[in-house]
């Protein structure tokens, strides 16, 4: 029998949300922390991170600090192509700038956040409903380590893209970055206001909508995902807020062993997120 425990990141409620029948599958064609500077910029730091800013994203990269021993041919190609300025990092400059336990490797910069996010509008009206596309959506996920880790999921699974809430959510900061292994710069990164409200213009967009639901009344190996879909991972406490809950279409949880109570906010995601790709090969 399927055990019904599922994440501790999932809400604790049981609804089933908004209810909507579901999609007739015949109609539908398938597709380390760094604080804010004061005028608004985050550090990211490490070679490969800075690498994928520039590669992917050069216009969200404002001043470079290299350490006078980092003698990398294709990151100075990149900074003198891009016209990145660029200072030298000396002494603890780089324990002041990103902390002491930040790995920077000799490497920092500033970046713009603001400058890599994007409107919810301009996003769904270049996104190919067509190709069934899935988009991840963050419900107050503090940690940004999972926040890059979720992002970094997504990517790798073939999702669309990652909404962001402005308010009780952690943004986008060097340790998100990093834990995203640079796809920060690679996947859409969108930009939202209130959650409820996104999912309303979702659901009329044609998305159906699943929250992962600690004792949902769905398992994730039951569910074909045969429209868009919409995967919204809550709080690493306290799970999805009940109103959020309420009106997703479905509740969704994981079968797990009964030995174990739970997984945390970004290994959930991944888990989810691959059983939709595996039902949705083209996505990769």
């Amino acid at each position: 029998m399927k055990s019904k425990r599922s994440l501790r990141s999932f809400s604790r409620s049981k609804g089933r949300g908004a209810r909507r029948p579901r999609p007739d599958t015949r109609s539908v064609k398938s597709f380390h922390s760094s604080k804010p500077s004061p005028s608004g910029k985050v550090y990211i730091y490490g070679r490969h991170a800075l690498v994928e800013a520039l590669t992917a994203a050069p216009h969200v990269v404002r001043k470079v600090w290299l350490a006078p021993d980092v003698k990398d041919t294709e990151l100075r190609s990149l900074l003198t192509r891009h016209e990145i300025p660029l200072a030298t990092l000396t002494g603890g400059r780089g324990t002041d700038l990103v902390g002491k336990d930040a790995v920077h490797q000799g490497i920092i910069a500033t970046m713009d956040p603001s400058a890599l996010m994007v409107s919810l509008d301009k996003f769904l009206s270049t996104l190919d409903m067509r190709r069934n596309p899935a988009l991840a959506l963050l419900g107050e996920v503090q940690d940004p380590h999972n926040v890059g880790a979720i992002i970094r999921s997504a990517a790798a699974f073939g999702l669309a893209g990652v909404l962001i809430p402005e308010h009780h959510q952690a943004g986008i900061t060097g340790a998100v970055v990093k834990s995203s292994a640079g796809m920060a710069f690679r996947l859409p990164l969108v930009s939202i206001g209130n959650v409820n409200t996104t999912i309303a213009v979702l659901k009329e967009k044609g998305f159906w909508v699943y929250g992962l639901a600690m004792d949902g009344t769905a398992t994730l190996s039951g569910e074909s995902f045969s429209a868009p879909s919409v995967f919204i991972v809550g709080n690493e406490g306290s799970g999805i807020r009940a109103k959020t809950l309420e009106a997703c279409d479905v509740a969704l949880s994981i079968p797990m062993h009964k030995r174990t109570e739970s997984l945390n906010a970004a290994v959930s995601a991944a888990v989810v997120f691959y059983e939709w790709s595996r039902k949705h090969p083209e996505a990769l």
